[in-house]
């Protein structure tokens, strides 16, 4: 069966990530509206670059802050990019605006400074990999709680990491031709299918039992 994940597109490089994903084989939906999380049963949400304040704004406005914590929260995997990395953080240093707040990161806005704008290099992702990464006045990540593994840093910097169900990138791994990270993603979003898929099996057993 087709997996099926949702791509926030209020504002940012959506379209990038729905490229990128589809190259992988998934099936993309547009999230725009309350009733895109709903339309269809999602196996994982992606959060793309962008502005991280305007698209924390508009995603208050539509009404998609709170059911997309909750879904954060149940166990839906997502894989936060750039403004994504930025909206999971549960603190943003020197800024007191927290956005879902479920990731146990401080992240650093603009990290790298204004003036570099945006730059490119090579470094190693989780597994030894060594992957493109592309920076577009990125973050970085200045700290993390002791249940989150970091997945890649570059000049002593946390620029990717995973915690539970939540991956998160300082870069933009869908700007480059290289799916390491979608599939690093996609892994988390088979196990959490696996992980449904036994305990609906372990559901049917114990009706079973009760008749």
């Amino acid at each position: 069966m087709t997996k099926k994940i949702g791509v926030l597109a209020v504002q940012g490089a959506f379209y990038e990530h729905i490229r990128t994903l589809e190259k992988c084989g998934v099936q993309c939906i547009e999230i725009r509206k309350k009733s895109d999380l709903t339309a269809l049963p999602l196996d994982g949400l992606v959060l793309p670059g962008g502005e991280s304040t305007v698209m924390g704004k508009l995603m208050g406005e539509l009404e998609l802050l709170e059911p997309i914590r909750a879904l954060i929260e149940e166990g839906l995997p997502v894989l936060g990019t750039c403004a994504g990395l930025i909206l999971l953080a549960k603190e943003i240093a020197a800024d007191p605006v927290v956005h879902l707040g479920t990731m146990a990161i401080v992240a650093r806005r603009n990290a790298y400074g204004r003036q570099l704008g945006s730059f490119q290099t090579i470094a190693e992702f989780t597994g030894g990999r060594k992957i493109p990464m592309v920076f577009i006045r990125a973050p970085f990540i200045d700290a993390v709680s002791a249940d989150v593994e970091i997945l890649a840093q570059v000049d002593g910097h946390i620029v990717a990491a995973r915690q539970n169900n939540m991956v998160v990138t300082a870069f933009h791994p869908e700007l480059t031709d290289d799916l390491t990270v979608h599939y690093y993603f996609l892994t988390l979003v088979d196990k959490a299918l696996q992980k449904k898929k036994n305990l609906h099996r372990l559901t049917a057993i114990q009706v079973s039992d009760c008749r």
